[in-house]
C-alpha cells in the first residue's frame, strides 16, 4: 500500500468514525431520559448567582 492509498483510507475511516461519534452523542444527548440531567445542569449557573455574594476577591 502506497502513500496515496493509505491516505484515502485513513481520510475516509476517519471521516467515517467521527461521523458514527457525533451521531452517539447526539442520540445521547436527545434521548428523552436524559433530559432532566441537562435540564439540572442548564440551572446550575442560576443557582449559583442565587447564593454567592458579589463582592470583589481582594
Amino acid at each position: 500500500m502506497n502513500y496515496e492509498g493509505l491516505s484515502a483510507f485513513a481520510q475516509t475511516g476517519g471521516t467515517v468514525y467521527f461521523a458514527a461519534i457525533f451521531l452517539v452523542v447526539l442520540v445521547y444527548a436527545l434521548w428523552p431520559r436524559n433530559g432532566a440531567r441537562f435540564k439540572r445542569a442548564a440551572e446550575i449557573p442560576m443557582k449559583e448567582k442565587e447564593h454567592s455574594d458579589d463582592r470583589p476577591l481582594a
